[in-house]
């Protein structure tokens, strides 16, 4: 299975934490390693700085004129404003924002660390840094990609996800069974797995959490 197919929406996962959302619009979370035949991105969508995540030269891949780019303000920090006359504009945006951009209504949350460490007490991702993870408000369905990060309180308050996109390797994110405690707060129709095969993790974690997922929700692995 290459593809779910989401109401009016197709979603693809094109590895990593890089998905592809497609309506009468093409739109991307955080490419990273693209290869093949690609569409040109009409929005796309960045989680933080990291190199697997804001990849100026997968960008580079996928962008026109008329692309938006929003981007975690974090990523000002990256060579990512190198884009700019490239595009129609790059946004910079917190954790819980909620905006509209080309009429789709897109909320941010945080994302950040609660029991991974770089060294003692100093997480992979910092709270106070404002990494985010997005929900797409998109043909009357809500998609959320939860960027890197561990099992947070506020996945609590996420109400009525149609699709997550949760991250299941761990060492920089969450464990395959802490993504499943994740389906059980967020209680979404739908889940994938990401954060895997590429820089952390394997299809033994992917296959794991949908093991342990699907007694709460539906659940694919898009390979």
């Amino acid at each position: 299975m290459k593809t779910l197919n989401l109401g009016n929406l197709s979603v693809e996962w094109l590895g990593h934490d890089c998905f592809k959302v497609k309506n009468k619009r093409i739109i991307y979370f955080d490419p990273f390693e693209l290869k093949g035949k690609l569409e040109q991105a009409d929005l796309i969508l960045i989680t933080h700085e990291h190199f697997d995540h804001c990849s100026t030269g997968d960008l580079k891949k996928i962008i026109k004129k008329e692309t938006i780019v929003i981007a975690a303000d974090i990523c000002r920090k990256t060579d990512i404003p190198i884009l700019e006359g490239g595009v129609k504009k790059i946004v910079y945006i917190k954790p819980k924002s909620t905006f509209t951009i080309d009429e789709i209504k897109i909320e941010t949350v945080p994302a950040y660390n609660t029991n991974k460490f770089r060294s003692p007490g100093v997480p992979f991702h910092p709270k106070g840094e404002n990494r985010v993870g997005y929900i797409l408000n998109l043909d009357g369905k809500r998609i959320y990609h939860a960027g890197d990060t561990d099992l947070i309180p506020e996945m609590g308050s996420l109400k009525d996800i149609d699709l997550a996109l949760l991250p299941v390797s761990g060492t920089y994110v969450m464990t395959s069974e802490e993504a499943v405690e994740a389906v059980k707060t967020i209680k979404p129709k739908f889940a994938l797995p990401m954060h895997y095969g590429e820089v952390v993790g394997s299809r033994e974690d992917a296959e794991k959490f949908k093991r342990m997922a699907e007694s709460f929700t539906q659940v694919a692995i898009l390979e």
